[in-house]
């Protein structure tokens, strides 16, 4: 039994020793995120019919809270109305982005794009590749989520088939990111703390669009509260909290190891399965089950929290592969990504030793007395990651603290892990009352 154990520890540690990997790492002189925690409530703005208008934030840190209730369509035709002009500058700067980058890798001056995507454009163009590309995940896709979209289009009067297709970029390109998922003896009272940090696109339009969107479902059928946190006109989810104490955190993978298999394009995106955990999963089971029975695709690491047990769980992520890690059983076995007890983490990658191995140093720093704060001020700066945007999600206290980066209108650093951050009370997002006045 020993001797069979440390072989396959063996081979697996020869797997990782000869693996593509990441050569990235955090700036040594980083320094701490010193900025004050902004924590006022949110400022009323408007309504519409099924739908309310807030900010958050002070001056360069502010970004809108929009509220929609409602079936699918009235909750995206909401939104449409109360941020008409937001929508169509970040759907058609999107598109206008999408389009300016295809045209680069077709060219060979970058290479973020899957090989069968630009092979479609050569052959289809670009709108007839990606429509395909809908055409195909459409199966995995609930009904919801289309009916929501023509509500937003009907609203903000942007072209139906451009949101359609901005919304398969996840699918189609990788961010570099981060998260940890921390509970038991590792945080400060116990619970569960968990951070998503989004480095992605910083170049792009993304960061002059933030948006929180909390959504406010008409009956059970089409879900319970959620938050979901991105930008204006973006209805899938890469970040986002729900009234059920439950969080997303996701990382692209760029290299992984044989453990992953096989990727694909038939199935279910990404986006549309980690909203559909906050949309409608009530526990970590619940999650587990959606995760290992969908129709997946590409090479990603998730994580999934849920606050109600104060547990995390890691997930390796592909179209063949689905499996899910606690502290003492976490991949990859490394020795730049040592097992730290109650603690759950990545850095920018499955294989990126720079940046993972700078994250568990400063994860055991404060072992024990991780919190909010504490990963703030002394953790993503000094690991320099989450640049778009980060949600560290208090999943005990119902809490969260998000931070963008800066938008092109804005001054102060550019990097969302070198700004403010704004404290939300999720309780209080959750229990908003929707408009009477219509």
């Amino acid at each position: 039994m020993g001797t069979c154990y440390m072989l396959i520890c063996f081979l697996a540690f020869i797997s990782v020793s000869l693996a593509a990997e990441c050569h990235g790492k955090p700036n040594p002189n980083a320094k701490p995120n010193t900025n004050p925690i902004q924590d006022s409530p949110p400022k009323y703005t408007k309504q519409v019919r099924n739908g309310k208008l807030y900010t958050v934030g002070d001056k360069d840190d502010e970004f809108p809270v929009v509220h929609v209730w409602g079936t699918p369509y009235d909750m995206g035709y909401a939104q449409g109305e109360l941020m008409r002009d937001k929508a169509q500058q970040m759907i058609n700067a999107v598109w206008m982005y999408l389009e300016e980058q295809v045209e680069q890798a077709i060219n060979g001056t970058i290479n973020i794009f899957p090989k069968w995507f630009l092979k479609d454009v050569s052959n289809l163009g670009l709108e007839v590749a990606l429509d395909l590309n809908i055409a195909i995940t459409k199966t995995y896709t609930g009904k919801y989520f289309y009916e929501e979209l023509k509500g937003l289009a009907d609203a903000s009067g942007v072209d139906i088939k451009t949101i359609e297709r901005i919304h398969m970029i996840g699918e189609l390109t990788k961010g570099q990111c981060s998260m940890f998922g921390a509970n038991g003896s590792a945080v400060d009272g116990g619970g569960l703390l968990q951070l998503r940090a989004l480095d992605w696109n910083v170049d792009g339009p993304f960061k002059n669009f933030p948006q929180l969107t909390v959504y406010h479902p008409q009956n059970s059928s089409n879900g319970h509260a959620f938050a979901n946190i991105g930008w204006t006109g973006w209805i899938g989810s890469i970040t986002g909290f729900s009234v059920e104490q439950m969080a997303i955190s996701e990382i692209g993978v760029t290299f992984p190891d044989d453990t992953f298999g096989d990727e694909s394009r038939f199935g279910v995106p990404f986006t549309y399965l980690l909203r559909d955990i906050i949309q409608f999963d009530k526990s970590l089971g619940d999650a587990m089950k959606r995760i290992s029975s969908a129709k997946r695709t590409c090479d990603l690491i998730l994580g999934v929290g849920d606050g109600k047990i104060s547990e995390f769980r890691g997930v390796e992520y592909s179209s063949s592969t689905a499996d899910f890690f606690t502290w003492d059983n976490l991949r990859p076995e490394a020795d730049w990504h040592p097992h730290i007890k109650d603690i759950v983490y990545w850095g920018m990658d499955w294989l990126c030793p720079g940046y993972t191995q700078v994250l568990g140093r400063q994860l055991n720093k404060y072992h024990g007395t991780l919190t909010p704060e504490i990963t703030i001020n002394d953790i993503v700066s000094i690991v320099q990651t989450g640049d778009l945007h980060i949600a560290v999600y208090d999943l005990t206290k119902k809490q969260v603290y998000i931070s963008n980066a800066k938008a092109d209108y804005e001054s102060g650093p550019n990097m969302a892990y070198d700004r403010a951050f704004v404290k939300l009370d999720m309780t209080a997002l959750f229990d908003e009352k929707p408009p009477n006045e219509f």
